[in-house]
């Protein structure tokens, strides 16, 4: 939980710094990929730290992760400009992705699948208290220390981790591989390669340049050819990085698109509910924030509870109630009064949050539990990534329509010269004499109308999870029973092996 915790607090405690750390370094029209390229780095390394916890152990990994995470934050604190900085992050980042997937794994490895939604719920929270007391802890050390110690606090709480990891985590022993292990150095290199060009086309298109230009066209040309490239040489590997049983099991590639569909419409309350927050309802960041935080409050609680409906009626119609929940509650978004209370979307992603805790726990827990501890590690990177690469892609395409809807509602507004991004337009909005008070009442419609847009299509992307889960997803999943742990669950028992459990 405490390595967790520094992938956790790390976006939320440094987007708090941002104004301290442009007004010392500089660098105001790149800062964004202080977390364009964090993200970058963990995402396109998820695959290959998953492939190598289950060819090493989980153990040794997850000590690189948390080593090279805090190298990171010392090289972060003691950046001499934006570049550096930003280069750093990446290097954070390349821990970071050792950490995210690598403690999931390790839960799954420790906990029988009758004890996981309490661990696994255990682990939310971590996730839950970064969501608050991040920007808390930031905003206090940026202002009244100085920006570097948001980087240097995470040395005392990696310090414990890494000696409580060394010390207590003891990994079963398992029976050596008759011949030497090897790593797909070469897939590694095509998948990181792939990812990197995509996620650069996806976070940049439309910001640093428009979207149809020479750069967004060739990112995703040259992204798509090295995808193809990704296939032959895993194709031809003998232990490859992302294997092509992945995508061939049912349960696997109906887990990964649904959670991939999950990530796509993570970005509507997370990405935009802050700016509506702001710009719609008038609020303060802080308040911004706590509307936006409650999702946290109900997911772990939400989560926890899960087993007592799994157990009942199975994971694949657990998720399902989940995510028709999540549906719903999405459409609603757009129903509520214009400007409307702060409680009325903060009891919406109250619900949200429960909803979604019944959605993505028991796909987790369901999915782990039909491999064994050699594959557990690749499969719970490919769900992760998944979710990643849906989070990416949902920012790219959910600005385009925020920023396209703007834009259409701005042209009759009763003055000229108003921005049509939505970033500006929410800027402009903080000083109260940017605008008259019609040209005011005008924008905030006007931004109200481009977020009702964006939950509409993250509703869309809830039915994407939906149709995976009733298109791909068994009715049963099939349950691995490893002899260290007791037969789960749904009503099933027997001796180790493959189970059939009701989901």
């Amino acid at each position: 939980m405490l390595g967790m915790a520094l992938a956790a607090i790390d976006g939320t405690i440094v987007s708090t710094a941002v104004p301290q750390i442009v007004g010392d370094l500089g660098g105001l029209t790149v800062f964004s990929w202080l977390f364009s390229g964090y993200l970058l780095a963990v995402t396109v390394t998820l695959p290959l730290y998953g492939k190598l916890s289950d060819t090493f152990g989980r153990k040794p990994v997850l000590i690189a992760g948390i080593i090279l995470f805090l190298v990171g934050s010392v090289l972060c604190a003691a950046a001499w400009n934006m570049a550096a900085l930003i280069a750093f992050r990446i290097v954070q980042g390349l821990g970071g992705g050792a950490l995210q997937g690598t403690v999931q794994t390790i839960a799954a490895d420790l906990y029988p699948l009758k004890e996981r939604p309490r661990i696994q719920a255990k682990l939310s929270t971590v996730w839950a208290t970064s969501a608050v007391a991040g920007p808390v802890v930031g905003g206090l050390l940026a202002g009244y220390a100085d920006w570097r110690w948001i980087f240097l606090i995470n040395l005392p709480v990696g310090a414990v981790a890494l000696w409580l990891v060394v010390r207590h985590l003891h990994e079963p022993s398992r029976p050596r591989p008759a011949t030497r292990p090897r790593v797909d150095w070469a897939g590694a290199l095509a998948v990181f390669a792939t990812g990197s060009l995509l996620l650069t086309a996806l976070v940049q298109g439309g910001v640093a340049w428009p979207w149809l230009s020479a750069p967004s066209l060739g990112l995703l040309g040259a992204s798509a050819m090295l995808a193809a490239l990704t296939v032959v040489i895993e194709r031809r590997a003998a232990e490859p990085i992302i294997p092509g049983w992945v995508w061939r099991r049912r349960t696997i590639a109906s887990v990964n698109l649904a959670l991939g569909a999950m990530g796509l419409l993570m970005v509507a309350p997370t990405v935009f509910l802050p700016t509506y927050a702001q710009s719609v309802l008038g609020l303060g960041p802080i308040a911004a924030g706590f509307v936006l935080s409650v999702m946290t409050l109900s997911w772990p609680v939400s989560a926890a509870l899960s087993d007592r409906v799994y157990n009942r009626i199975g994971f694949r119609r657990t998720a399902m109630i989940g995510m028709s929940a999540a549906l719903l509650i999405l459409l609603a978004f757009p129903l509520l009064p214009y400007p409307g209370e702060p409680w009325h979307p903060a009891l919406l992603m109250l619900l949200l949050g429960a909803a979604l805790g019944l959605f993505q726990l028991p796909l987790i827990v369901g999915v782990q539990s039909t491999v064994g501890w050699a594959e557990r590690g690749t499969t719970t990177a490919s769900v992760l990534f998944c979710r990643q690469v849906g989070q990416s892609i949902g920012a790219a395409l959910f600005g385009a329509v925020a920023n396209g809807v703007l834009a259409a509602r701005l042209l009759d507004a009763p003055v000229d010269g108003l921005p049509g991004d939505l970033d500006a337009v929410t800027r402009a909005l903080e000083d109260p004499g940017a605008f008259s008070a019609a040209a005011t009442d005008h924008v905030r419609r006007a931004v109200d109308a481009a977020v009702d847009y964006v939950y509409i299509g993250a509703a869309g992307a809830a039915a994407l999870a939906l149709l995976a889960l009733i298109t791909l997803a068994p009715r049963r999943f099939p349950i691995i029973t490893e002899p260290t742990e007791p037969t789960e669950a749904a009503g099933t028992a027997g001796a180790p092996g493959r189970q059939d459990a009701a989901s």
